[in-house]
């Protein structure tokens, strides 16, 4: 036990985390030179490509210090703010960590919320000055930033380069001497908290635990508090490169868990494992409950992949505990699912690890949040609206309320008047401003929650230089002057389309998306009117041009009746193709209407 240490890696988005943790395996020798490369613990493809960590990984090393080994339990955390739940999980699972800053951009909006988060769960933390080699470093200033924000001794700042594995040696000394080991105690009854799980086709649910009191051991009797299920455990062991098999996993440990659990839906993140002799040992407080920022709908191309669809979600949500959905059917689109998601790249990371990891090809329509509408005939009723498809006629329609949030944002004082700017646009009114100190201040809005659903995270970041983080509690629901704007392809409305938007706003966005779909349509051999319509009136048109044929090419000279005869039989079958024609729209129209402000 003494000789344990439970960390995690922690810092914004591209302060390299994930090298660091390269360099920390190739130290302690937890990876032989066959097994080295970038990004290591990085496994699915998407984070290769995009350079980025979107879930977290956990390892275990071993390290030999003055004649002693010890054993390190390693988290690498995702930089993201879409994927800050993933290190909220990875924090509960700790007692210390390592808070990463690039010693060229110093401390970032992440940064500082990621710290805090650590500081709620009594981590113990140790800056690490990284990428000192860089010429653009600036250690000095950024050191003094450090001090300021820790209140530490610049000597307890650790410069490193995981790029040349500079200062290593420190960090892992200082983990050893300022991480408290883990104070479980194993011969206290079983309580281990479940902080991440995968689905394996072959073994059923894999879930990586943390042992808080007791021990596991092969072949016990358990029982997931949550659901109040019994199970076998099959195997047990511990988290190295690969799964390392063990007869059993002790207080303090992390290791993974096969109990031939099929069903994905039993196996919550939070959860606490007990023994099923002693049921009545108290659950551990688990993590905060997750706040989706976005809702849209997932749909399947073909209907009957339905089941199909709501199989990869359920085992996607092991893996991504932050994913909610429930099942929802559209008149064009059928069957399918309303999901919330932790902001906008979360839905694209999402929609591509259904395509690539399940094979699904899906349509994600237009996000939105949940209204209520109330009628004339009984102003009492409420009506709610998940979709703009719902809302009830405007003529029966007494008022319409949406949900309102209090929004805190912590930016620099050279950007307050940016970020006040970009609130008021978003239709938020400002209650209170607080300086921090005297170069970060808090601005707290009232805002609509269908304002911040769109693009407002990243003109968030754009404004204020990635210097401003943003979080949100819902207060209550406000009546505003809400219209559905729909979308005619050909005279036909396209309901994935369709949004709820507000009065002053409609005519502005609706211009907008006809002129997005126009880019985006594929023309065809006629021509398609795009227009944006309010009820019965059209608020704004454009024209997808036909692709001609050039059917007079093949007359050369003669009388000009050959060639009008050849253009009039071409637009008789032009006004025959409009009537019957289909217009297929792809799946970058859809998500493009969502990022109208690029």
């Amino acid at each position: 036990m003494k000789n344990i240490r439970n960390f995690c890696i922690i810092a914004h988005i591209d302060h390299g985390k994930s090298t660091l943790a390269d360099r920390l395996l190739d130290f302690t020798g937890s990876v032989t030179e066959r097994e080295k490369q970038d990004q290591l613990l990085d496994s699915m493809d998407i984070e290769r490509e995009r350079g980025i960590t979107i879930k977290s990984h956990a390892i275990q090393m071993e390290y030999f210090h003055q004649g002693e080994k010890y054993i390190f339990n390693l988290i690498d955390t995702p930089g993201h703010v879409d994927f800050s739940y993933e290190v909220s999980r990875s924090i509960a699972a700790c007692e210390g960590a390592l808070l990463v800053v690039d010693a060229a951009q110093s401390i970032q909006a992440q940064t500082i919320s990621n710290l805090y988060l650590a500081l709620e769960n009594d981590l113990e933390i140790i800056p690490v000055l990284n990428k000192v080699d860089l010429p653009s470093a600036n250690p000095e200033e950024v050191t003094d930033d450090i001090v300021g924000l820790l209140g530490c001794n610049s000597e307890d700042i650790i410069p490193a380069s995981a790029k040349t594995g500079l200062g290593i040696k420190s960090i892992l000394e200082a983990i050893i001497s300022k991480v408290p080991y883990p104070k479980g105690d194993p011969k206290l009854p079983l309580q281990a908290l479940i902080f991440d799980s995968i689905y394996n086709p072959f073994r059923g649910v894999e879930t990586y635990f943390r042992v808080i009191n007791g021990e596991i051991k092969k072949g016990d009797k358990i029982k997931f508090l949550s659901t109040g299920k019994d199970y076998n455990v099959d195997d047990v062991g511990l988290l190295k490169l690969k799964q390392e098999p063990k007869n059993s996993v002790s207080a303090g440990d992390v290791g993974y868990l096969i109990t031939g659990i099929k069903e994905a839906s039993e196996v919550k993140v939070g959860d606490t494992i007990v023994s099923s002799k002693n049921e009545n040992t108290p659950a551990i407080d688990g993590f905060e409950e997750v706040k989706p920022m976005v809702f849209a709908g997932i749909y399947p191309v073909d209907t009957e992949d339905y089941e199909e669809l709501r199989s990869s979600m359920e085992r996607l949500q092991l893996n991504d505990a932050s994913l909610v959905f429930i099942p929802e059917s559209s008149a064009a689109l059928g069957f399918g699912f309303r999901c919330g998601f932790l902001g906008m790249l979360h839905l694209e990371i999402i929609q591509e690890r259904l395509e690539r990891e399940f094979g699904m090809t899906v349509i994600t329509t237009v996000p939105n949040v949940s209204y209520r509408a109330y009628i004339k005939k009984n102003p009492q009723e409420i009506i709610p609206v998940n979709n703009p498809s719902d809302l009830p006629d405007p003529s029966y329609l007494d008022r319409v309320e949406e949900p309102y949030i209090k929004a805190s944002i912590i930016t620099k004082s050279d950007f307050v008047g940016n970020v006040m700017s970009l609130c008021i646009e978003k239709r938020g009114v400002i209650t209170n401003q607080t300086y921090l100190t005297p170069e970060r201040v808090e601005l707290t809005f009232d805002m609509p929650l269908a304002e911040i659903v769109f693009d407002f995270y990243d003109r968030l970041k754009t404004v204020s230089k990635g210097y401003a983080s943003f979080d949100y509690s819902p207060i209550e629901l406000r009546s505003s002057k809400l219209v559905k704007v729909d979308i005619l392809l050909n005279g036909n409305q396209v309901d994935a389309l369709s949004a709820l938007i507000h009065a002053d706003n409609a005519y502005n966005i609706g211009k907008k998306m006809c002129e997005k779909l126009r880019q985006l349509i594929p023309r065809q051999q006629f021509d398609i009117p795009v227009q944006a319509a309010i009820g019965a009136k059209i608020i704004s048109r454009e024209t997808i041009k036909a692709l001609r044929k050039d059917v007079t090419a093949k007359c050369y000279g003669g009388d000009i009746s050959r060639k009008r005869k050849l253009l009039e039989k071409q637009k008789k079958g032009k006004k025959k193709m409009r009537q019957i024609g289909n217009v297929e729209i792809p799946q970058e129209a859809f998500m493009a209407v969502l990022k109208l402000n690029d």
